[in-house]
C-alpha cells in the first residue's frame, strides 16, 4: 500500500544517464530534435506543466487522448501481467493498465513532479518510481510488457531507451510505443501542421502551466521521424513481429512488438 504522502509513494532511482542537479536556465526548454536534447531540461520543462497536464491534454486534443490511452493499453495485452509503464506522467496509461485487468504497473517518469500528482491520487496497484528511460532500474525480463506514451520523442537516446525496454522484457512479452506521427493525408497535414504551429501554442496559453512548453510539444512532433523509422528501431532493439496502428487520421501512431 503506497503512503498517501506523495514525497515517500514515489521510489527515487537515477542512474549515470540521469540528469545532473546542475543548474538550468529557469524555463528553458529542450531541443525539438534528437541531436543535443538536454535530460535535465526535459525533466523540468515537465516538473513545470505538472500542475494542469490532464487539463491541458485533454483540451488540446479535444478529449481524444482518453481514447489513445485505451487503444495503448490494450495492445500491451495487460490481463494478469506485470507491465512497465514509462514516461508514465501521472499515471493516465498506468491507471487505463489497471482498469484492463493489470496485476501490477510500475509507472515510471523523468519527473518527481508528474509522478507526486499520480501518487497523490492513490491508486492501487500502482508502483511510482523516479528513474531514466535510458537506464531501467530493473533486473532483466523483469516484465511482461511495456508501454510509452507520447513519451519517446522526449528521450535523448530513443535506441537506448528501447534497447533497455527489450532487456526488461520477457521472451514473448509485448512493447507498445504511443506517438505523435504526421497525418497520412497530405491535405489534412497541411492543417494539422498550421495548427501545431499557430493554434496549439497560443490555446496552450489558456489551459496549461507552462505555456512554452507546448511550443516544443509542436517542434518535437515536426522533428520526429516517420513511422517506418520507428518500426525499424524496434525491430533493431530485439522485437519481431511490428505492427504499426493509425489513430486520429494518423496524429498518432501505435507500434507494438513483441521481444524475441
Amino acid at each position: 500500500m503506497l503512503s498517501p504522502d506523495p514525497e515517500t509513494a514515489v521510489l527515487r532511482h537515477r542512474s549515470a544517464t540521469s540528469p545532473s542537479p546542475g543548474p538550468t536556465v529557469a524555463g528553458e526548454l529542450p531541443a525539438a530534435g534528437r541531436d543535443g536534447k538536454d535530460a535535465a531540461l526535459v525533466q523540468a520543462m515537465f516538473d513545470r506543466v505538472a500542475p494542469r497536464y490532464d487539463l491541458a491534454n485533454a483540451a488540446l486534443s479535444f478529449g481524444q487522448d482518453a481514447h489513445w490511452r485505451r487503444v495503448t493499453a490494450g495492445a500491451a495485452r495487460p490481463a494478469d501481467a506485470h507491465v512497465l509503464d514509462v514516461a508514465a506522467g501521472p499515471g493516465n496509461v498506468a491507471v487505463e493498465l489497471v482498469r484492463q485487468g493489470a496485476d501490477e504497473v510500475v509507472a515510471l517518469d523523468l519527473s518527481f513532479n508528474m509522478l507526486a500528482e499520480g501518487a497523490r491520487r492513490g491508486h492501487d496497484r500502482i508502483t511510482w518510481v523516479n528513474g531514466d528511460a535510458q537506464a531501467l532500474p530493473f533486473p532483466d525480463e523483469s516484465f511482461d510488457a511495456v508501454t510509452i506514451s507520447f513519451g519517446l520523442r522526449n528521450v535523448p537516446d530513443p535506441q537506448l531507451a528501447l534497447r533497455e525496454f527489450a532487456r526488461v522484457t520477457r521472451p514473448g512479452g509485448r512493447v507498445v510505443v504511443c506517438e505523435f506521427a504526421n497525418p497520412t493525408s497530405p491535405a489534412f497535414r497541411t492543417i494539422y501542421r498550421r495548427y501545431l504551429v499557430g493554434a496549439l501554442p497560443q490555446f496552450a496559453r489558456v489551459v496549461s502551466s507552462s505555456a512554452p512548453a507546448y511550443r516544443y510539444l509542436a517542434d518535437s512532433i515536426l522533428a520526429w521521424p516517420d513511422r517506418a523509422s520507428i518500426g525499424g528501431w524496434l525491430s533493431t532493439a530485439g522485437f519481431r513481429e511490428v505492427m504499426v496502428k493509425d489513430l486520429a487520421f494518423g496524429i498518432v501512431a501505435v507500434h507494438r512488438g513483441f521481444r524475441a
